[in-house]
This record gives C-alpha cells, sequence and structure tokens, in this order.
C-alpha cells in the first residue's frame, strides 16, 4: 500500500506558482500529472528561490 506523505508546499503556493509558469490551466484541466519534469522541477526552483529571499528578510 502507498504510503501518502504531506506536502511540504500548500495547494495555495503550489497554483500561484503554477500561474507564474504559465502552466496553471493545465493543471486546473487536466491535474498535476500532465506537468511535464521540467516544470515541475522549475516550481520547485521558484519556491526555493521565494524561501531564500524570505530567509535573508529575517520572516
Amino acid at each position: 500500500m502507498a504510503r501518502k506523505r504531506g506536502g511540504l508546499m500548500s495547494d495555495r503556493l503550489k497554483y500561484e506558482l503554477a500561474e507564474e509558469l504559465g502552466v496553471a490551466d493545465v493543471v486546473r484541466r487536466e491535474g498535476w500529472g500532465s506537468v511535464s519534469s521540467r516544470n515541475c522541477g522549475n516550481l520547485v526552483r521558484l519556491a526555493i528561490q521565494r524561501a531564500e529571499r524570505a530567509m535573508t528578510r529575517g520572516q
């Protein structure tokens, strides 16, 4: 049986980043499974950049 882990990113943040990358329509229509690995990697890269900026600002 597959184990379901809790996500590190909120759904709100994921959709916000998907909007920035221009893949939000694909996610809404077909789900996250149809987003390419490249775009998923770019989404993670953006999330890391945001987290790093927040850390440097002391948030």
